[in-house]
């Protein structure tokens, strides 16, 4: 495609990880488990809390919004990768990686949303337990998780559309595992100040600020499980943030050193290893995370698997 001597092309080449067969062997049984662990964990935490009435809870509703974009997020990506790593020809069309880039962008910023959203709900548990049924009402907690989509969605709209416009002359290999922002954007050869704006406010608009307000929420928790004068209600108290609070730690620590430093640190391998982490790791990580550390959770599943044990009359 050609526009006044600027060039857009048709498809891009990924480069991937690796381009020893042994290692994207290697590869391939390493993401092709993780990816199938995804799949089991959150579809069985979505299946306890839809069979268990007990899971019906505003921190259970959260949960079972993060287990919804823990699986896309991985569908969105890692059966990409599967397909490269047998592949020699690694090519994506330019509507699947606007595609790819769309998704990528709108579930990654509405994860960080949804997870201070459910900071603000464990706040509001711990330092306000005698309002917190009216605080946490079914309809605010749809209101929270709807806000959550909605601007997630709204953002990856904006950044990429502004990312798709650049023209690349020609240039179609993407030093990248998926279509990613920051790569396309290496690609340009045009000035991309604006994109660098645009990058810059929606890392503050998904990241910046919903991890202000967690730690914010988290200063207040701390702080009201410091006032309780027994071991045993600290440790309670702690417990019911300790899975949530160790998720937070691994999603925004890696994003706001990728996202939120100058573009002249900013390096091709570490946005690799950044896009990995969120489409592969993360996703498998957090049902685990949250079934071990949690006793409801482990509960749900013993009473499902007794249920289900039951001779039927």
């Amino acid at each position: 495609m050609k526009r006044d001597n600027l060039t857009w092309v048709d498809e891009f080449v990924l480069l991937g990880l690796s381009s020893n067969r042994q290692i994207e062997a290697g590869l391939f049984a390493l993401f092709g488990a993780a990816y199938l662990l995804t799949l089991l964990g959150n579809g069985l935490i979505l299946l306890l809390i839809q069979l268990d009435p007990r899971l019906h809870l505003p921190m259970y509703f959260f949960l079972y919004n993060l287990s919804v974009l823990a699986l896309c997020c991985a569908s969105c990506g890692v059966p990409q990768m599967l397909v490269h790593l047998v592949l020699e020809n690694k090519t994506i069309s330019f509507a699947r990686c606007g595609t790819q880039l769309f998704l990528l962008l709108a579930l990654g910023g509405t994860e960080f949303l949804l997870l201070a959203t459910m900071a603000y709900d464990r706040y509001v548990a711990v330092c306000d337990p005698l309002h917190y049924v009216a605080a946490m009402s079914p309809r605010r907690c749809a209101v929270l998780a709807a806000v959550a989509w909605l601007v997630g969605i709204a953002n990856s709209a904006v950044e990429t559309a502004i990312t798709l416009r650049l023209p690349t002359c020609g240039h179609h290999i993407l030093n990248h595992v998926a279509c990613e922002t920051l790569a396309l954007v290496r690609l340009a050869c045009v000035d991309v100040t604006l994109n660098q704006i645009i990058i810059m406010a929606s890392g503050v608009v998904v990241l910046l600020v919903p991890f202000c307000l967690v730690s914010l929420s988290y200063a207040y928790i701390v702080a009201a499980i410091l006032r309780i004068r027994s071991t045993g209600g600290r440790r309670k108290a702690f417990g019911t943030c300790a899975s949530h609070l160790t998720v937070v730690s691994m999603s925004y620590g890696m994003a706001l050193v990728t996202y939120m430093q100058p573009r002249s640190t900013s390096s091709a391998e570490q946005d690799k290893l950044v896009v990995v982490f969120y489409a592969v790791v993360t996703p498998m990580l957090n049902p685990l995370i949250y079934s071990l550390r949690n006793k409801e959770i482990k509960a749900a599943l013993s009473r499902v698997l007794m249920q289900s044990s039951e001779p039927k009359h």
